[in-house]
């Protein structure tokens, strides 16, 4: 593994110069005068967060002690080997100060809320110098705990709050070393890896030892930011006793264009049981039209033939989506 790379004193403009390498990246001390970080180094963590919190039920996460802090599945891959139940910020800061005062406490964790809804004092009082202002926040609280390799449809900046955080990313072309879990069980509603990175099974899975060798990590204290680019598979370990994360996701794709998953679904329907020599050429084609290996595939055209080579405007966009749906209901080929 190599260490991520770091920034200091970064600001939008730098920002903008960072995410377009396309790269990870860690901004030291973006956050460092948030108040709730202040707080937390006070001492006065909860008392703080209390007066933030609304009484809105938000679902609390337990893994037991033998789990070791890790929240993936149970042995038969039936489901999480985590239970949810309701409760408020309030209840779980209570429930956080119990567990751990137990010799074996459990994992206890409240993950990824809308801070409108739950901790709407947090939005004004702990700006984010890097995005827009419409880009609201997410918060994560809980005892010491690991988040298993997966990835996001976004892009992301997660600021630490309380105790250190270690993240270690692998690059997208990693995923077939990473042995993904399956897609329609998942932990958190996304499919993560089957392989514990703090205690791989190099045996059954021997891939992986290339993925580590790419893999890139960093340390973060409070105040520390972490960069993630769109897609980037990552492991999150909560290191001390308390810890509090807040993220930000956003897409900047266009939001008229149809999901990539639900096309990545038709082409597991569609594609994956041809014949071999039918899924080259369909390789090929998709290399061609979708990911534009070979540059603008309609170049050596007239544009007033291009057709569904441009399409891009929301009528043109409309009306493919139209003959899909219509292709899709009749069963039959859009050709």
């Amino acid at each position: 593994m190599v260490p991520l790379p770091d920034h200091d004193s970064v600001d939008a403009a730098r920002f903008a110069a960072i995410r377009g390498d396309g790269r990870p990246a860690v901004f030291r001390g973006l956050v460092s005068r948030w108040p709730a970080v202040v707080a937390a180094r006070e001492g006065r963590l909860s008392g703080y967060l209390n007066t933030l919190a609304t009484d809105e039920t938000i679902p609390i996460v337990r893994a037991a002690p033998e789990e070791g802090g890790l929240l993936h599945y149970e042995a038969a891959l039936r489901g999480p080997n985590f239970t949810r139940e309701p409760g408020t910020i309030r209840t779980f800061l209570a429930d956080l100060e119990v567990e751990l005062g137990k010799p074996q406490p459990d994992t206890l964790a409240v993950q990824g809320l809308d801070a409108r809804a739950a901790l709407p004092g947090f939005l004004p009082t702990h700006p984010m110098p890097l995005l827009a202002p419409e880009i609201v926040p997410r918060v994560w609280i809980g005892t010491a705990a690991k988040v298993a390799i997966h990835n996001d449809p976004a892009e992301n900046i997660a600021c630490v709050v309380v105790g250190r955080r270690r993240f270690t990313l692998f690059a997208p072309e990693q995923l077939p070393n990473l042995y993904m879990g399956p897609f329609h069980i998942t932990p958190a509603g996304t499919p993560v890896s089957m392989v514990h990175l703090t205690k791989p099974d190099f045996n059954r899975f021997p891939r992986f030892a290339d993925a580590l060798a790419t893999a890139e990590t960093a340390e973060l204290m409070a105040g520390d930011a972490i960069y993630i680019p769109y897609g980037w598979y990552h492991h999150v370990e909560a290191l001390d006793t308390i810890n509090m994360l807040a993220n930000y996701w956003w897409d900047p794709a266009r939001g008229d264009l149809g999901s990539p998953w639900d096309a990545l679904m038709h082409g597991m329907m569609s594609l994956r049981q041809l014949p071999p020599d039918q899924r080259r050429v369909w390789r090929a084609m998709f290399d061609q039209y979708v990911f534009l290996a070979n540059g603008d595939p309609a170049a050596h055209l007239p544009p007033a033939t291009h057709g569904i080579l441009a399409a891009d405007t929301p009528e043109e966009i409309g009306q493919m989506r139209r003959g899909l749906i219509a292709a899709l209901q009749r069963g039959q080929p859009t050709r």
